[in-house]
């Protein structure tokens, strides 16, 4: 039964990982595997409450779980450099950083506080706003780095063009370049840190097709009900045809944790859509790294950030 799939995680006592997204979902069941495996917990959330309860649920499964949360909306730059600076100040290694959250396909054109198309800014800009202000604090941990993309990722490309998709707005190729620029980042990432020596490694994993709360009723983006294709993805579910949560947040333990984990590489579900994960070949939009490198340098000019690397 595909419920009954699952992977062992080594001792991360001592560890200190960062989730974003761990409220619900995938999230949730990615946070707590790795808290049960004795690291520790920072869960930064847009939603206070929504964040405490998922917390206390953690600590109610985990005896001992060191888990805290902290205020983040990847939607606003601002808030991202308000988290960075707390962590930083706090000056804590972070050994571990999976950058899950993410919005999907809101029933109009929507934008972040900085004017970018609501899913390039959330999914992609704000991650990476995180990870490169992080980066001094990853580098001292030489942390393991895992960015989840999405089965949407498959086909598409970015529309360098028009990166906020204000000419022609299509919601689903918006949603594909959101995510192809999240497995172009990992892959950035990851090289830049071989060339200069930071010590970290930076990976990419997909959950396949899961029931999850990214297509469900979501009053903050003015979805007021289900989705049709929620409601069928959790049929499928069910029936064992497509994932789980507890199966679908294999994929990214296993590129954060696992021994053949060394970076540029690509994890999911060995039936793209369900089963356990393994190495995934890159999809063709990803294969590219010298879109990886020009996305990296117009994300910084959109973000208006410049790093000392």
């Amino acid at each position: 039964m595909a419920n009954r799939i699952d992977i062992p995680l080594p001792d991360l006592t001592g560890k200190l990982v960062v989730v974003t997204g761990a409220s619900d979902g995938i999230g949730q069941v990615i946070a707590t595997r790795l808290v049960q495996a004795g690291a520790e917990l920072v869960m930064p959330v847009r939603n206070a409450a929504k964040g405490a309860s998922a917390a206390d649920q953690i600590r109610r499964r985990v005896a001992g779980a060191q888990v805290t949360t902290r205020a983040l909306d990847l939607s606003s730059l601002d808030s991202v450099a308000a988290l960075t600076d707390e962590l930083t100040r706090e000056g804590r290694a972070i050994n571990i950083l999976i950058n899950n959250a993410g919005v999907m396909t809101p029933p109009h054109r929507q934008l972040t506080a900085d004017g970018f198309e609501l899913q390039f800014g959330t999914n992609h800009l704000g991650h990476f706003a995180l990870t490169l202000g992080l980066l001094p604090l990853l580098r001292e941990g030489r942390a393991r780095i895992t960015h989840q993309t999405s089965v949407a990722a498959r086909s598409g490309s970015i529309n360098w063009n028009d990166l906020n998709w204000e000419t022609s707005y299509d919601v689903m190729k918006a949603y594909s370049q959101s995510k192809i620029a999240v497995g172009l980042f990992a892959r950035e990432l990851d090289a830049r840190s071989r060339a200069a020596g930071w010590g970290i490694s930076s990976n990419l994993s997909h959950p396949g097709i899961s029931p999850t709360n990214l297509l469900a009723a979501q009053p903050g983006l003015g979805r007021q009900k289900d989705t049709t294709e929620v409601r069928v993805i959790r049929a499928l579910s069910r029936l064992g045809i497509v994932g789980t949560p507890d199966t679908a947040a294999l994929p990214a333990l296993l590129a954060a944790t696992g021994a053949d984990s060394q970076g540029d590489q690509f994890f999911g579900p060995k039936r793209q859509v369900g089963g356990g994960p393994a190495e995934q070949k890159l999809w063709p939009p990803l294969g590219n790294l010298n879109d990886a490198n020009r996305l990296w340098e117009a994300s910084e000019t959109l973000v208006g950030l410049r790093f000392a690397y």
